[in-house]
């Protein structure tokens, strides 16, 4: 057990498994995103356009996903208002591309709304960690 949380601490605080981090974290993160849009859609698919509930699905995860980058990943202090608006401006261009490609899925791929969406998270994923590090939390 104790080799166990000595593993975990190592993971969690040495700067060369970040990477490592922000997979898992983005795994979360993807899970999360994709249950929340997927949750929306199913409660709201009747009053609501698909398209708009990206919107709500997008601060709910946007929010989540600050969080664990600031205290998972990146591990910064102070800064935290200015770091979730650069996380909202990363996320922000990154939810206008997921729109435009949902779009494209859906109406010329015919995918259900859920299942293209699980498209758009995996290249918003890779776009994002670099934007993170290089723009949102960098030092």
């Amino acid at each position: 057990m104790d080799k166990l949380i000595n593993l975990i601490m190592m993971l969690f605080r040495e700067p060369k498994y970040q990477p490592l981090r922000y997979l898992g974290v983005g795994a979360w993160n993807t899970v999360f995103g994709a249950f929340v849009y997927a949750a929306l859609h199913y409660f709201f698919n009747t009053r609501i356009h698909y398209l708009l509930l990206i919107i709500p699905a997008n601060i709910f995860a946007i929010t989540n996903a600050f969080l664990c980058y600031k205290y998972i990943v990146f591990q910064t202090e102070g800064k935290g208002w200015r770091e979730y608006f650069k996380c909202y401006l990363v996320y922000g261009w990154i939810a206008l591309l997921n729109a435009g490609f949902l779009y494209l899925l859906v109406t010329f791929a015919h995918l259900h709304p859920s299942i293209a969406n699980c498209f758009c998270i995996l290249t918003s994923t890779t776009i994002s960690y670099f934007s993170h590090k290089h723009f949102s939390f960098r030092g």
